[in-house]
């Protein structure tokens, strides 16, 4: 279904403030409650938003290194890949993992406490991983932009 000019409102106000109030989200789209809380479980319904969550502050938590990894593999075979892709799974300071194309195989968002917790986690979990032969590490110096949610084109 394509999404109207409401439907896209409404989704950006969301993204905005997930906690937002119907009542609230209706007057930000120029609807009364009951609409735009219809419209809301259809955009649900239809997919259209995978979930709710809260963005929690690294600051706060004490994880003041954002790095970025990519992560090489020597022999590309689908088993290796698959139980490397399970494990990465259950680990909570790996915030993101994408299979890449290029000169590596993963890119991973990993977060850390400091530099010597990172290369810690580097060599005893990261380098461990079922695959893995190397891993080139970037770290942010400063976060410009943050997820902002996405642009409705």
């Amino acid at each position: 279904m394509d999404l109207d000019k409401t439907d896209r409102a409404l989704l950006l106000a969301l993204q905005k403030d997930g906690r937002a109030s119907i009542a609230n989200l209706a007057e930000a789209v120029s609807l009364t409650e009951t609409p735009c809380a219809r419209r809301l479980k259809r955009l649900e319904a239809e997919g259209y938003i995978d979930s709710y969550r809260t963005l929690l502050s690294r600051t706060a938590l004490g994880l003041g290194v954002l790095a970025f990894a990519y992560v090489r593999f020597g022999v590309h075979a689908r088993e290796l890949s698959d139980r490397f892709e399970r494990e990465i799974q259950a680990i909570p300071r790996v915030v993101s993992c994408h299979n890449v194309s290029g000169s590596a195989d993963y890119l991973l968002q990993v977060v850390a406490r400091d530099m010597d917790d990172y290369g810690v986690f580097m060599r005893d979990v990261l380098r461990a991983l079922p695959g893995v032969t190397s891993v080139e590490s970037m770290f942010s110096m400063r976060e410009v932009k943050r997820d902002v949610g996405l642009p409705l084109l």
